[in-house]
C-alpha cells in the first residue's frame, strides 16, 4: 500500500529553480516513440532528480509502451496509468448470442465502465489514462479514457505529489480504444511500472548526494567544515555507494529493454534495488543535514519524501523480491516452464 498523507501538502520551493524549470520544458516536449529505451529511462530518471511535477515516467516508461504493443494509437500529451477493478459491461449488446446470459456477448468490443480506480499518478496532469482490468468477457483488457470522461477527487501522497481518485459513471468507451490483451501485458504493466519507480528514485538518490556533499563541505563545526571529519567521510561514502548500486541496477534494466527475453527480470531487480536502498539513501543524508532536513523549505525533504512514496507503490521491495525468486527458482517466465534454481547465482550476477 502507498504512503499517503491525509491532506494534500504545498510544495516548498526548490534550491534550483532554473534546473527544476528546465526540467519541466523538457517533460512538456516528450521525445518521439522510437526513442531508444535508454534515453527514455535517463529522462524518468532526470524526472526524479529536479522532482518534475508531471507524469514523465509514466508517460515514457509504462502508458506509451503498453498502448503500443495492444495496437492502439499514442495520444500526444502526458499520460498516467491505473488498475483495479471495475464494473464493465458491453456497451452494445448482442441480443442474438445464444452464449451465455443476456450481456455476456458485444456487437463490438465498446465498453460502458463505472467504477473508481484508486490513487491514481497525477491524473489531474494527464490527459488520458490507460486502464487495465478485467472485461466483460472474464479476460483482461486495457483501454484509454480521456480526461474528460472522469471525474476527479483530489488526493497526494507523502511528498504532495498528486494520486487522484478517478470516478467512472456509466463511462462510454469506443471500441477504438479498447484492447483485449494477454495475461503477459498485464505483467509488463507491472514490471515497467516498477522500473519507473526505479529510475524516479535513482535520480533522487543521485540529488541527496549532491545536496549532501553540499550541506557537509559548506557547514563548519569546530573550526572545520563537517566533511573533513572522518565519521563523516565514511557515511558519505556510504551514501554515494547506495546511490550507485540504485543507478547500476536502472542502466541495466534499461539497456535490457531491448531483450525482451531479459527486460523483464532485469526491471524486477532494479526495482527491488531502488525500494531496497530508500531506507539508507534517506537515512545517511537526513543524519548529516540534521534537523534542518526536515524543514518544509529544505530541498532535501522534496527528494527524500518522493524516494518514501515511490518506494511503497506498484509494489514495495517485498513484493518485488518475491517476484524475483518465483521466476528463478519456479520458472516462471521462461519458455521451457521449468525452474532455474541451480543457475540462480548466474542470473543474479549476470544482469
Amino acid at each position: 500500500m502507498s504512503t499517503e498523507s491525509a491532506t494534500e501538502h504545498p510544495a516548498a520551493p526548490s534550491a534550483a529553480p532554473s534546473a527544476e524549470r528546465a526540467a519541466e520544458r523538457a517533460a512538456d516536449a516528450l521525445p518521439p516513440l522510437d526513442a531508444p529505451p535508454t534515453t527514455l529511462v535517463a529522462l524518468a530518471r532526470e524526472a526524479g532528480h529536479h522532482h518534475t511535477p508531471a507524469p514523465l515516467a509514466e508517460t515514457l516508461l509504462v502508458a506509451r509502451p503498453l498502448l503500443a504493443a495492444a495496437g492502439l494509437a499514442v495520444p500526444d500529451g502526458h499520460l498516467t496509468v491505473a488498475t483495479g477493478p471495475l464494473d464493465v459491461r458491453f456497451a452494445h449488446v448482442d441480443t442474438d448470442s445464444r452464449v451465455g446470459p443476456t450481456g455476456a456477448a458485444g456487437t463490438d468490443d465498446a465498453l460502458r465502465v463505472s467504477g473508481t480506480l484508486h490513487r491514481v499518478p497525477w491524473a489531474r496532469a494527464a490527459e488520458a489514462a490507460v486502464v487495465l482490468t478485467e472485461g466483460p468477457w472474464g479476460g483482461p483488457v486495457l483501454f484509454l479514457l480521456e480526461a474528460a470522461e472522469w471525474r476527479q477527487v483530489a488526493g497526494a501522497n507523502l511528498a504532495g505529489e498528486p494520486r487522484d481518485d478517478l470516478v467512472l459513471l456509466d463511462v462510454t468507451v469506443p471500441a477504438a480504444r479498447v484492447r483485449r490483451v494477454p495475461a503477459a501485458l498485464v505483467r509488463e504493466a507491472e514490471w515497467r511500472s516498477g522500473l519507473a519507480r526505479a529510475a524516479l528514485i535513482a535520480g533522487a538518490a543521485r540529488r541527496c548526494v549532491e545536496l549532501t556533499v553540499a550541506h557537509t563541505a559548506s557547514r563548519v563545526q569546530f573550526g572545520r567544515p563537517l566533511s573533513h571529519f572522518q565519521a563523516v567521510k565514511q557515511e558519505e561514502a556510504k551514501l554515494v555507494e547506495e546511490a550507485a548500486l540504485v543507478t547500476a541496477a536502472v542502466e541495466a534494466a534499461a539497456a535490457a529493454l531491448a531483450e525482451p527475453d531479459s527486460a523483464e527480470f532485469t526491471a524486477w531487480l532494479a526495482a527491488a534495488q531502488a525500494a531496497a536502498s530508500v531506507a539508507e539513501i534517506t537515512r545517511i543524508a537526513h543524519q548529516l543535514h540534521g534537523a534542518i532536513g526536515f524543514t518544509e523549505l529544505s530541498p532535501l525533504r522534496l527528494a527524500t519524501t518522493r524516494m518514501w512514496s515511490w518506494r511503497d507503490e506498484d509494489g514495495g521491495e517485498r513484493a518485488w523480491q518475491q517476484r524475483i525468486g518465483r521466476h528463478v527458482l519456479d520458472g516462471e517466465g521462461d519458455r521451457d516452464g521449468e525452474g532455474d534454481g541451480d543457475r540462480l547465482w548466474q542470473r543474479v550476477t549476470s544482469g
